[in-house]
């Protein structure tokens, strides 16, 4: 890694990590002058982790996790619909990793004709879901129960995940950033995350359009690490330019009221 590109990280995380800072402040902590430090914060704005403020910068992620069941009233209809278009991505006998979060839970509700589905998770609720369908074997990845995601994490979670096949994969995630960053917001959680990326045949990123241009804790991929995104129509026309400039296949789907 070059000496700019440390910098620029250590910039990154070190308004991440105090929120709001002025340009002098950024000059001062990292011996630089006003010109490069405004030219280093142009490249982070770029990358949508942070924005600019008037006299400095501030963080432009998520500071912490929003309970659980108030992120799964917010578009609702929007995440079902996403939900109902990446079940047709299931075929019988395939064994599949469902994410944490509000986005992936509802994948479950669109797999009641599917025969000897294998779904490997720790989100509690699609684990609750699934008790209606006999044709759908769970496997519960072991950890304490965090409310704020009702799921079960620790550091165990994704080493456990590291020991199967997985066919396919459906991430989630806390929000995806201009140059493409996919996001979220607890360290344990990443683990996961990493482990069902890096031991998945196939993977798909299931986001609503609220999630682009947001950056959250932790970066644990890109887009270009996705066979396909699911987005509901409503997704922002440069979200769109992004995944085609990135060879990344990009299905747009149309939201369905219930």
């Amino acid at each position: 890694m070059g000496m700019k590109s440390f910098r620029l990280r250590r910039m990154e995380q070190y308004v991440l990590e105090k929120e709001t800072v002025s340009m002098e402040e950024l000059c001062r902590e990292f011996g630089i002058s006003m010109n490069t430090a405004r030219l280093d914060v142009a490249q982070l704005v770029n990358k949508g982790s942070i924005k600019k403020v008037y006299g400095g910068v501030t963080s432009n992620r998520q500071n912490s996790l929003v309970p659980f069941e108030e992120r799964k009233m917010k578009n609702n209809d929007r995440k079902r619909s996403i939900c109902r278009a990446a079940a047709k991505l299931v075929e019988d006998g395939d064994i599949i990793y469902i994410d944490s979060g509000t986005t992936a839970m509802y994948l479950v509700d669109f797999l009641e004709n599917r025969k000897n589905i294998t779904i490997l998770t720790h989100n509690l609720n699609a684990i609750m879901r699934a008790l209606p369908y006999p044709d759908l074997q769970i496997i519960c990845l072991p950890g304490t129960l965090e409310r704020k995601t009702n799921s079960f994490v620790s550091a165990e979670t994704g080493r456990v995940l590291e020991r199967y096949n997985i066919q396919k994969a459906f991430l989630a995630a806390a929000g995806v950033t201009a140059n493409g960053d996919v996001t979220n917001s607890s360290p344990l959680e990443f683990e996961v995350k990493r482990a069902a990326l890096e031991n998945s045949v196939h993977v798909y990123l299931l986001v609503d359009s609220s999630k682009y241009g947001r950056s959250s804790l932790l970066t644990y991929a890109n887009i270009t690490d996705m066979e396909k995104v699911i987005v509901d129509e409503e997704a922002d026309k440069a979200f769109v330019e992004l995944c085609a400039q990135n060879n990344v296949e990009l299905q747009v789907v149309k939201v369905e009221m219930e």
